[in-house]
């Protein structure tokens, strides 16, 4: 049933609607740090209710064996970019405008998607001002960064609210292993030497190990690993803005969007999995050369079994702009939790090669003034 393989039914997860204000009709927005949506316009102020239902993962594989067999989709207006393929919700007022993550136009367009229910998220906490600022002043600290960034930077349209999809799994881990276990030990040796043109004995202490063959299970519990369910943004910087306060998700509730953008998941379920995996593998092989012990370990063979798999559809949110330049693009991201900013950067050629010819000078300018000191000695 859709409710249990976590499937988006037609009535399910819809696209963020308009919420007007009750005073003067005005759309109400979320506003960051706070269980309430405020009008721009007047003031007023609409509390978010809360949801008493708790937050579930769910089956991961009961999930799969659920898409493969329905075809069940939704009509909603996404906007899509061609130039670097991101798909997103707009304000549900809006048909057209910069993309979030390249700068390029974009223009709202009617499809038909299948797309799994949404169980959580993490509101903004930080406000576009409070951004802003956070991103002007990293910029500060960019040494050779081209003067059209910071005038990108100063533009109030540069940064937009972005609620960026994520999975997380839940796995039972138990990996069975062979391998080695090394055990050091040292011992005296002589060799020759030639100390002032004549040939000495002298004695060293070498360290040698020894190996022995060993085998044993491991077994790891893993909770909420966090996989990015975006292919539009850099893995590398997203990876950055965390960690994440996962233990203050709120049940979804579609008021948080609204006045934000949110992006479609283009990483599937069974694909996020494999990257959970990846993310796992380093503590597994962690646990083996504990449980191994000795000085040294060697891992020949481990095969890993995951149980009870289960998964969260989330949202995070980030500030993101986009900056073009020299037919490029780069992404600055804000922790929308935080304050964190991480992102690609460019360089100013010229500033680098200002900077090299000043260095130069000075360096040349040090030298002509030692050769004087020193004839001056």
């Amino acid at each position: 049933m859709p409710q249990e393989s976590g499937i988006s039914s037609p009535n399910s997860n819809p696209e963020p609607r308009r919420f007007p204000c009750a005073r003067c009709g005005a759309a109400l927005q979320y506003a960051p740090g706070t269980d309430a949506l405020r009008c721009a316009h007047c003031g007023y102020e609409n509390r978010i209710g809360a949801v008493p239902e708790p937050i579930e993962e769910q089956d991961f594989r009961q999930t799969l064996r659920t898409l493969a067999a329905t075809a069940t989709t939704r009509e909603s207006i996404v906007i899509h970019c061609d130039s670097c393929g991101a798909s997103y919700s707009f304000d549900p007022t809006a048909h057209a405008g910069q993309c979030s993550f390249c700068g390029a136009p974009a223009v709202a367009n009617t499809e038909r998607h299948r797309e799994l229910q949404i169980q959580a998220l993490l509101p903004f906490q930080v406000t576009r001002d409070q951004s802003r600022a956070a991103f002007r002043q990293w910029l500060g600290q960019l040494w050779f960064a081209p003067g059209k960034l910071k005038d990108h930077a100063r533009h109030d349209s540069s940064l937009a609210g972005l609620y960026v999809p994520y999975w997380t799994y839940d796995a039972e881990t138990t990996t069975h292993y062979r391998g080695e276990r090394g055990d050091d030990y040292q011992v005296r040796e002589t060799y020759r030497a030639i100390e002032n043109g004549r040939e000495v004995q002298r004695v060293r202490v070498v360290t040698k190990t020894r190996w022995s063959p060993t085998a044993g299970v491991v077994s790891r519990f893993f909770d909420d690993v966090l996989v990015l369910a975006s292919r539009s943004l850099p893995q590398a910087v997203t990876e950055r803005l965390e960690p994440w306060d996962l233990a203050q998700l709120t049940p979804y509730r579609e008021e948080y969007l609204s006045g934000f953008r949110s992006e479609m998941y283009q990483v599937e379920l069974d694909q996020g999995f494999e990257r959970a995996r990846e993310i796992m593998a380093p503590l597994i092989r962690r646990d083996i050369e504990r449980d191994i012990g000795g000085d040294r370990q060697r891992i020949h063979a481990a095969e890993t079994r995951y149980a009870d798999i289960r998964f969260k559809h989330i949202l995070l949110p980030v500030w993101i702009s986009a900056f073009r330049f020299r037919d490029r693009v780069y992404r600055f991201l804000v922790n929308g939790r935080t304050g964190e900013v991480q992102g690609e950067r460019p360089y100013s050629a010229w500033k680098i090669a200002f900077a090299v010819l000043l260095a130069a000078v000075l360096a040349g300018g040090g030298l002509a003034v030692w050769q004087v000191l020193q004839r001056g000695g």
